[in-house]
């Protein structure tokens, strides 16, 4: 892909989906944000949180994708992907450290049990991976307006 905002929307869109579905499995087997254990995993539950999940499996993407501007070029496409690298950095940092601390371990789809260390370098290696391409289109050199 030439245009690195594109490319950056669909590393986005790739960390999102294994997140959302990594979270979603992680409710499924009775572990909630932060690891935090659930009371549950309801349809009503798997659903809701399903949803939210793809607000910014959806906008984001969007938004790096194409160009846009509000408030005279105060709000930017390139400042919006500034924002959303920080925001990957601050989940590498927190997913790093629990790659780092280890943890308990939850039922694996294919059998047996996975370790959150184990589950967490996976998240990361899609975390720091996104955030790369993000912070490729953020820096790219924008031209200047004469």
């Amino acid at each position: 892909m030439s245009d690195p905002y594109r490319a950056a929307a669909l590393a986005y869109a790739i960390y999102g989906l294994v997140y959302l579905v990594g979270g979603l499995y992680l409710i499924s087997q009775g572990v909630g944000v932060m690891g935090a254990p659930t009371s549950g995993a309801t349809t009503r539950t798997m659903l809701r949180w399903g949803l939210v999940g793809l607000i910014p499996l959806v906008a984001i993407p969007w938004l790096l994708s194409r160009p846009w501007t509000w408030f005279g070029g105060l709000v930017s496409r390139p400042v919006f992907a500034w924002l959303v690298a920080g925001l990957l950095a601050i989940r590498a940092f927190k997913v790093g450290e629990i790659a780092l601390r280890g943890g308990a371990s939850v039922a694996a789809p294919w059998g047996g049990p996975i370790s959150f260390q184990a589950g967490a370098v996976v998240f990361l290696a899609f975390t720091v991976i996104a955030l790369a391409f993000v912070v490729r289109a953020a820096a790219k050199p924008r031209p200047m307006i004469s």
